[in-house]
């Protein structure tokens, strides 16, 4: 077996590396077709096949997959996934037995939604080290200076992780922050403030939201120090009403407001007789505030296309300057905008109300049911 080859198995954290680099692969989804056209594995290089589970049994009966192989145009390597690993180890056998180069995805997607890979950026002032999981493209960051760190956008299903992270470094976590309410995935805020003993902050416009919960709160300006640096928060409104970014020598977290390959939706806090309003005022943060700021500034967003590749150093930032040559959104006037936004939305992120609710303390999920709501991809941004 050479170094390309897959084997038998392998496991979420390797596909997540090779699709970041780009590798060429198929993606054999062996789910029901309302199961992937919901929520699938994918990449820059990929292409994604559904072929159900019951083909590979009937073609098991008659004396192999070949027929499979053909009907599907399916070629090496192939990755098969199911929803925990069993089925589509079947079918991955079958493929092997086809004459494929063909692995299954060890826990399926299960496991595909724990995987939780971090990088560290080449960045002057703090140190950042960028979290991404790979199922829903979401982003979080842990910033640190001397011994002091603080974590911005956490993950409630991954609270752990950065205090383990942080213990690894040699630092401790003086404060943990979110950007805004999200509305895609459980919030780690409050998790990670109990188990690392530190201080949850959250924008002061959280409060007109219905927050229902003890918080520090952070206006416009306000930073917080970690080592010899500090946090400076930004208010950018337009994916939500309390929006901020924060900026950290020069490296500034965007949250939801900017992507590297697109901008935020308007509609997820007031729907869409809100959405307008929003849209115009995100036009606003963008050009007088992030924008405003130099051109070398390095953008670190809160969630990431699936089909985007990273850099060269396997983050997912750019420049300023980047984005400014890149989206072509960013060359309309206000009213432009405006309407391109609401003309491409995509469907809102699944069970966003709820999360939304539980974010704001309104409401009480486990563990297991707030890791089952959030499946999905994020649904954020709308098209570049």
């Amino acid at each position: 077996m050479t170094d390309d080859d897959l084997g038998t198995a392998i496991s979420p954290e390797s596909l997540y590396r090779r699709l970041a680099r780009g590798d060429r692969l198929t993606i054999l989804d062996t789910r029901d077709r309302d199961e992937f056209d919901a929520w699938h594995v994918d990449g820059p290089g990929v292409r994604a096949v559904q072929v159900p589970h019951l083909a590979f049994l009937q073609a098991e009966a008659t004396g192999g997959a070949d027929d499979v192989v053909d009907e599907y145009n399916l070629e090496s390597p192939v990755v098969a996934v199911c929803a925990r690993g069993e089925a589509s180890d079947h079918a991955a056998g079958l493929l092997r037995d086809a004459g494929l180069d063909a692995a299954n995805l060890a826990g399926g997607m299960e496991a595909w939604a724990r995987a939780y890979v971090g990088t560290d950026l080449a960045v002057a002032g703090p140190a950042v080290r960028q979290y991404v999981r790979p199922s829903s493209g979401c982003l979080a960051y842990l910033v640190h200076d001397g011994d002091e760190a603080v974590v911005v956008d956490p993950l409630a299903a991954f609270a752990e992780r950065y205090v383990d992270d942080a213990a690894e470094l040699g630092v401790e976590i003086v404060a943990v922050v979110d950007t805004h309410v999200h509305a895609d995935h459980v919030s780690g805020l409050r998790d990670v403030a109990e188990t690392a003993a530190t201080t949850a902050y959250l924008p002061e416009g959280a409060v007109d939201r219905g927050l229902d919960f003890d918080v520090e709160l952070l206006d416009d300006g306000d930073a917080i120090a970690v080592g010899a640096e500090t946090v400076e928060a930004m208010h950018v409104p337009g994916h939500t009403s309390e929006m901020t970014a924060f900026r950290a020598g020069d490296v500034v977290f965007t949250g939801d407001s900017l992507f590297v390959e697109s901008v935020a939706r308007p509609d997820l806090e007031a729907g869409d007789e809100g959405a307008s309003d929003l849209a115009a005022q995100l036009h606003a943060s963008l050009h007088d505030r992030i924008f405003a700021l130099p051109d070398d500034t390095l953008v670190a967003p809160g969630h990431v296309g699936q089909r985007t590749a990273p850099d060269a150093q396997g983050a997912y930032v750019a420049t300023i300057a980047e984005l400014r040559e890149d989206l072509a959104l960013l060359g309309l006037d206000r009213d432009a905008f405006v309407d391109r936004i609401l003309d491409d939305m995509p469907p809102r992120p699944a069970n966003y109300e709820r999360l939304i609710r539980t974010n704001l303390g309104l409401e009480t999920l486990d563990a297991e049911e707030g890791f089952e709501l959030e499946l999905g991809p994020n649904n954020c941004a709308v098209s570049a």
